[in-house]
């Protein structure tokens, strides 16, 4: 395939290989990605791409890790920029949404919620993965407490407030890739993360 990326020994890389998943998650949708289907987008064979990731299963997850560490980049770098901590909670909520239904990272979040149980390997990607956004969601809310921008709370309650807001914002985001939230709209499910937000996370 014209534009794929390649090593000097003709073989594409495994970043490549996680960026045209998500490619196609967000194109077809889940149901319709196979090895095979992956591969012929690559214009390589399923079994180099077996030979990287074993299953579906673990190329699903990589990819989802794979999109993660970007996003983690992205929060870490709010987490540092001269603004208010309302602006910088705002931009955190933007981050964490889903651009729309067809948005394949959080696609790939429902399959691994529904997997996550009877899976160890799956339920430990899940924590991981969690715990970083839980972690930047209390420094941010910690330092607006410190600032004078967000109402006092101690640090036990900052933790439970970033956890509510992030059950808020998973069920929010599921609507969304369901198609419940303003259809292929994402617009009102931010509106009303703000509204919650509001709410949980009073400014001072």
């Amino acid at each position: 395939m014209a534009g794929a990326a390649r090593r000097r020994d003709g073989h594409i890389t495994q970043e490549r290989m996680l960026e045209e998943a998500m490619a196609a998650i967000a194109e077809d949708g889940l149901a319709a990605l196979t090895m095979s289907a992956l591969a012929e987008r690559l214009g390589t064979s399923g079994g180099h791409i077996l030979y990287y990731f074993g299953s579906k299963d673990l190329l699903l997850l990589a990819a989802l890790r794979w999109s993660e560490a970007a996003l983690a980049e992205e929060r870490r770098s709010l987490l540092t920029r001269r603004m208010t901590a309302e602006r910088k909670l705002d931009l955190f909520l933007r981050l964490y949404l889903p651009r729309g239904p067809r948005d394949p990272r959080w696609t790939l979040w429902i399959e691994l919620w529904a997997r996550a149980s009877a899976n160890t390997a799956l339920g430990q990607a899940q924590r991981e993965l969690d715990l970083g956004w839980q972690e930047d969601l209390e420094a941010l809310l910690a330092k607006g407490v410190t600032q004078g921008r967000f109402a006092p709370m101690d640090a036990s309650e900052v933790t439970e407030r970033a956890s509510e807001l992030l059950a808020l914002l998973d069920g929010l985001s599921t609507r969304v890739v369901l198609g419940q939230e303003g259809g292929r709209d994402s617009r009102p499910a931010l509106e009303a993360a703000r509204a919650a937000t509001a709410l949980l996370i009073p400014k001072s």
